[in-house]
């Protein structure tokens, strides 16, 4: 995986930036593009993050996802938006015998999978969400999505293909944002990030990547029935922390928001010293540094066909 700072970056520019600072709604194949230039000049990013932050049972988010997964021979799985592959490759440790594929849009996190996982082990395929084209219906017995689901837009031909390749009685289950006040803190952390951001693109929050539907409760519960209206729907609660140097905290949790992303060099410096003074849990001496801590908070949701 690469070892490439995903904070010290230029700012990201973008036809769904350049559209948003001019005030106007950008439409999917905008964030499209947005989204791939991100992931083509940080691939690995999300896994760096997340594999850092641990629960009080001490799993990290992909381990709370794969759990989803029965330890049975033969069961087939997609990862839905897999990137850089840790999902598949943690399923592949545990069960050499599953039956495992991964899609995603963006050839180099693709490749980042490939080259962790035997060549036997698993699948790999560049399409995108909407259009599931090389798998056949009713195919998949779990289909596993670690928080891409908030970032696709349009998000109802997303379900409805994820419908179409479920096998009867197979589960989606995907890693979503949780409520914000459900981590101590962590309503702060977004509020000074988008304030920074919101310096360069005073639109940005206020229209954010992907379908809002999806960071609602109640509205994403309304599309999971519409798509799939005989299912049983379930959706629990975590919240999962970094603890550390606090400066590596403060470019860990950055790292979260793709929002951050469109901050140029020296705005992204100084949102990282106010987001070090508000994470630090003990000052740091002349020889020690202080540490942070930060707390996330994340939706697990389980849908049964």
């Amino acid at each position: 995986m690469t070892n490439k700072d995903i904070n010290n970056q230029n700012g990201v520019n973008s036809i769904w930036t350049d559209i948003l600072g001019n005030n106007q709604q950008p439409d999917d194949k905008a964030l499209l593009a947005h989204l791939r230039n991100i992931h083509q000049n940080n691939a690995g990013f999300t896994e760096r993050c997340a594999s850092t932050c641990r629960d009080k049972a001490g799993r990290n988010s992909y381990e709370w996802l794969a759990e989803i997964v029965p330890d049975i021979k033969g069961t087939r799985v997609l990862d839905l938006a897999c990137g850089s592959g840790p999902l598949l490759k943690i399923l592949y440790d545990r069960n050499k015998n599953l039956r495992l594929k991964g899609v995603d849009m963006c050839p180099e996190e693709l490749a980042l999978a490939k080259a962790r996982l035997p060549d036997s082990a698993v699948d790999l395929f560049e399409l995108k969400a909407q259009n599931l084209t090389t798998i056949d219906d009713n195919s998949i017995d779990v289909v596993l999505c670690h928080w891409a689901l908030t970032l696709m837009d349009p998000i109802t031909p997303v379900l409805n293909e994820v419908r179409r390749i479920l096998s009867s009685g197979g589960r989606f289950a995907a890693l979503i944002n949780g409520p914000m006040d459900v981590a101590p803190g962590y309503r702060d952390v977004h509020n000074l990030i988008y304030e920074y951001v919101q310096t360069k693109l005073p639109k940005y929050g206020e229209i954010d990547l992907g379908d809002p539907r999806i960071r609602s409760t109640d509205s994403l519960e309304h599309l999971l029935s519409e798509a799939f209206p005989d299912a049983k729907i379930n959706i629990d609660t975590s919240v999962v922390s970094l603890e550390g140097p606090v400066a590596k905290v403060a470019e860990t949790t950055a790292g979260f928001f793709y929002a951050s992303f469109i901050l140029p060099p020296e705005i992204r410096k100084i949102m990282l010293s106010k987001l070090s003074d508000l994470l630090v849990i003990s000052k740091q001496t002349k020889d020690i540094e202080g540490q942070g801590h930060f707390s996330m908070p994340i939706n697990r949701l389980v849908v049964t066909k």
